[in-house]
C-alpha cells in the first residue's frame, strides 16, 4: 500500500551531533536537500534508523499527535542498536511539536482538512565522511513531514507466506529496531508478492514457520482455541524478531480493556456484539493458522501499523495451501479501527493524544 507522496511541507528540523560536542542547537529551516560525501558512514554502512508517525486534524478542528513520545522512545532504542547517539525522547518530542505548530496550520487548514493527516518521518544517520568501519563520530537527526492522502475505507489484504527463501529478521539481529537496513533486503520478497497479486509478504522464521510480521505491520489473529475459548493472539516481542509497533501496543491495550467481557457496541450505526476473549502474546506458527482454518476455528486476521492502520486479511497463501478468511465474519478489527480513529481525530478524549497549540506557531 503506497500512500506517502513526495510532496513535503515547507520546513524541516535538523539537529547535528558530534562525539566531541554532543547535540548542537536544533534548527527549523526551509526544506532542502542534504549534502553528503560519497564516503559518508550512512551510505557505506547503513548507520540509519527512522520513525513513522502522523499529525491529525481532528473533527473538532484541533491538531493532534498520537502517542508521539512512544515513537521517540522507540527511535532511541533503534538508534542505540545501530551505534547512533542517544538523545532525550522528551526533547525530540518537543521539537516535533514545534515543527507541527509551524506546518500543521498551513497544510491542514481548519476549514478544509478535518479528518485528514500528515506523515512525520524522524530519521537519524551517521555522517562521518570517511570509510573507516567504526562507531559514527558524527550524526544528523532530521524530521520531515509529507502530505498524506485522505483516509479511505479498510481494504482486505492478501498475504503471501514466504517460503523462507528470504528472512526478514533473526535472533540477535535488528528485527526489533526500525533500522533502515531492515527494509532494503525485504524488497525482493515484496516485489514477488506484488507480482503474484498479493499485497504483502507474511514473514516466517525457522523450520517451524514462526509468524513474525506482514510486510512492515504487526499481525493479530482471532480464533477459537482447541478448548473452545476465543482468543486474540499476536506474536510476542520476546524473540526480538518483530518491531514493537505503537499501533500494536494500542490495539493490545484497547482489546484487553474492551474485549474482556461480552459486550454490545455501535459500529457504523449498527449494534454488534463481541463475546469475551483472551488477549495473548506468544509465538505463533503458520501450521497453527492452517490447522485453525482447516478445523473452522479461524475467525479473523488483521494487520496493524502506522501506514496500514487496522486492515483485515482476507487471504493467506503458502507453498501448498490457500486460506480464505471472511473479513466481516467478526467485528473486532473494524471496532479497533473505529476506536483508534475516534481517539486520533478527537471524537473520543484520550491521554494517548497530544494537542498542538497552533497559537504558538
Amino acid at each position: 500500500m503506497t500512500v506517502v507522496t513526495n510532496t513535503h511541507t515547507d520546513h524541516f528540523l535538523t539537529v547535528a551531533w558530534t562525539a566531541k560536542d554532543g547535540w548542537l542547537a536544533p534548527r527549523i529551516s526551509p526544506y532542502a536537500n542534504l549534502s553528503l560525501s560519497p564516503t559518508t558512514n550512512v551510505l557505506q554502512y547503513a548507520s540509519s534508523c527512522f520513525e513513522g508517525m502522523k499529525l491529525y486534524r481532528g473533527y473538532d478542528g484541533k491538531l493532534r499527535l498520537f502517542r508521539p513520545l512512544e515513537n521517540c522512545r522507540r527511535l532511541l532504542d533503534s538508534a542505540t542498536r545501530v551505534s547512533l547517539p542517544a538523545f532525550q525522547p522528551e526533547e525530540l518530542c518537543t521539537l516535533i511539536k514545534k515543527l507541527c505548530q509551524i506546518e500543521g496550520s498551513r497544510w491542514l487548514p481548519k476549514d478544509t482538512s478535518r479528518g485528514s493527516c500528515l506523515y512525520i518521518r524522524p530519521t537519524i544517520i551517521g555522517t562521518d565522511a570517511d570509510l573507516g568501519y567504526h562507531v559514527p563520530q558524527e550524526a544528523l537527526l532530521y524530521v520531515v513531514i509529507t502530505y498524506w492522502p485522505s483516509a479511505t475505507a479498510a481494504t482486505p489484504l492478501k498475504l503471501l507466506a514466504n517460503t523462507q527463501q528470504w528472512v526478514r529478521a533473526w535472533p540477535g539481529g535488528t528485527g526489533a529496531a526500525k533500522a533502515a537496513a531492515n527494509y532494503g533486503p525485504g524488497l525482493p520478497a515484496h516485489a514477488e508478492a506484488k507480482r503474484r497479486g498479493f499485497d504483502q509478504i507474511l514473514w516466517l522464521f525457522g523450520p517451524d514457520g514462526i509468524v513474525t510480521e506482514a510486510g512492515s505491520t504487526n499481525i493479530f489473529i482471532v480464533w477459537k482455541a482447541p478448548a473452545g475459548k476465543v482468543e486474540l493472539v499476536t506474536p510476542s516481542l520476546d524473540g526480538g524478531l518483530i518491531l514493537p509497533g505503537i499501533t500494536r501496543r494500542s490495539v493490545l491495550e484497547l482489546a484487553r480493556e474492551r474485549f474482556s467481557r461480552q459486550s454490545a457496541w455501535v459500529l457504523d450505526g449498527k449494534t454488534v456484539e463481541t463475546q469475551e476473549l483472551t488477549v495473548i502474546e506468544r509465538e505463533i506458527t503458520i501450521s497453527e493458522i492452517l490447522n485453525a482454518a482447516k478445523e473452522d476455528r479461524l475467525m479473523g486476521l488483521f494487520a496493524v501499523g502506522t501506514a496500514f492502520f487496522v486492515n483485515p486479511v482476507s487471504q493467506i497463501d503458502t507453498v501448498d495451501h490457500s486460506i480464505n478468511i471472511d473479513p466481516n465474519a467478526v467485528p473486532h478489527a473494524a471496532l479497533l479501527r473505529q476506536w483508534l480513529s475516534d481517539i486520533m481525530y478527537g471524537a473520543e478524549e484520550s491521554g494517548w493524544t497530544q494537542i498542538i497549540d497552533e497559537k504558538e506557531g
